[in-house]
């Protein structure tokens, strides 16, 4: 997807590029800070836990002026870390610590609305897995909490850093930063983008200016449509739900001011009762579904679209290593 003229952005001898990567609990604000960094949607947000399954990439450019350098960030936003109880969990989890063993810098988002909990314990201890990391502490969702409570978090935040990553990185310090931050708000999110421009090492740009992520169009495709699934759904679906872009191709003998993409998808689920609420009593949550996944797609191919959608029962996906395969996972 780009936006723009594909030209890679000047730089000298001080300019710096690297890759970071978000990693932090189901629903701890990663694909809100990516998206907020990039300033476009390139990471599908839920108010169910677990949405990310892929590792979106979102490329912020941060030209130099008086006070800083140009830097180019790449960022990489990863599942969720959890105890993985299925197949795929687990290789969710692999994915996220495959991911963070090619990265410059890892930013670790803890909520400022939640305790501290086994979970943020767990992936702090899965973090010792990729040594010589540099970790920033992100403490997200500020907006939500009193400053007190804030100050309070701040301080959790740095004992569980001082807990878990001092001994294994030789740094009584524990995490390099702690930064408070708001993505919804926008408050502090340029203070992240120079805290993590500023790990990056000296290199020249990796991505054209224009270019927002690298994601191929048709993961982006299937992701929105399944951001639109997940809305007002019951707790057991947002785990249950796949989705698969069978074709995603421009309308023969349309003209060229008349424009059309046809994309045809299908929307998995692991049993009936699923199948049952996805489509909704006479199709009426289906069309909703595919009415707001047809606007984001359209909004991001930039080209009116005509989306037939299907659903299908696909048995126990999670946990069939030849269905994830099929599926992408």
């Amino acid at each position: 997807m780009t936006a723009g003229p594909t030209v890679f952005p000047e730089f000298d001898e001080s300019f710096r590029a690297g890759f970071a990567s978000f990693v932090g609990r189901p629903n701890a604000g990663k694909s809100t800070l990516t998206n907020a960094l990039v300033g476009e949607k390139v990471a599908i947000t839920s108010s169910k836990p677990q949405t990310t399954r892929h590792t979106i990439r979102g490329i912020v450019n941060r030209p130099a002026d008086e006070q800083r350098s140009g830097a180019q960030l790449v960022l990489v936003d990863t599942p969720g870390l959890h105890r993985p109880r299925t197949l795929l969990g687990q290789r969710l989890n692999d994915l996220v610590i495959d991911t963070l063993s090619e990265v410059d810098v890892v930013g670790f988002c803890l909520p400022a609305d939640e305790k501290i909990g086994p979970g943020d314990r767990f992936i702090a201890s899965q973090l010792t897995k990729v040594p010589h990391k540099r970790v920033v502490a992100l403490v997200t969702k500020t907006d939500k909490v009193s400053r007190s409570q804030l100050a309070e978090q701040l301080i959790a935040v740095d004992q569980l850093g001082r807990e878990h990553l001092a001994g294994e990185r030789k740094q009584a310090e524990g995490f390099e930063a702690i930064i408070p931050v708001s993505a919804t708000a926008g408050e502090q999110v340029d203070t992240v983008a120079d805290e993590l421009a500023g790990m990056m090492p000296l290199s020249p740009p990796l991505y054209p200016e224009g270019e927002l992520t690298d994601e191929p169009e048709a993961v982006m495709v299937s992701e929105l449509i399944r951001e639109a699934a997940l809305e007002d759904v019951r707790d057991e679906l947002p785990h249950s739900i796949a989705v698969t872009v069978e074709e995603l191709l421009p309308r023969e003998g349309r003209d060229e001011d008349r424009p059309l993409i046809d994309v045809h998808a299908t929307i998995h689920v692991e049993r009936d009762s699923q199948k049952a609420i996805i489509i909704g009593r006479g199709g009426t949550r289906l069309k909703q579904i595919g009415s707001q996944a047809r606007e984001g797609i359209r909004r991001l191919l930039g080209t009116p679209v005509y989306l037939d959608l299907h659903v299908k029962v696909t048995k126990e996906w999670q946990r069939d290593a030849k269905k994830l395969g099929r599926l992408g996972f």
